[in-house]
């Protein structure tokens, strides 16, 4: 079981984070940044991990948290 949830956890967090880094990719960083194209490259990727950790994290955390209301009926 402790298996699958890691690989359940697994799958959720590069899920968010493609989802992140897709969406991010609508803001134009470039009329931002300038001459620097690299620097707002990392900035997209950091942002996407940043943000979708945040998100896959919040998700698998009420996941859990409504799996263990079934222990208050018991």
């Amino acid at each position: 079981m402790l298996g699958i949830q890691s690989v359940i956890t697994l799958i959720c967090y590069l899920f968010f984070i493609l989802i992140s880094f897709w969406s991010i990719q609508a803001i134009p960083f470039h009329k931002f940044m300038g001459r620097y194209e690299n620097q707002a490259r990392v900035l997209i990727v950091l942002l996407s991990v940043v943000i979708g950790y945040t998100v896959s994290s919040f998700f698998l955390n009420l996941i859990t948290t409504i799996g263990n209301l079934t222990f208050l009926v018991k």
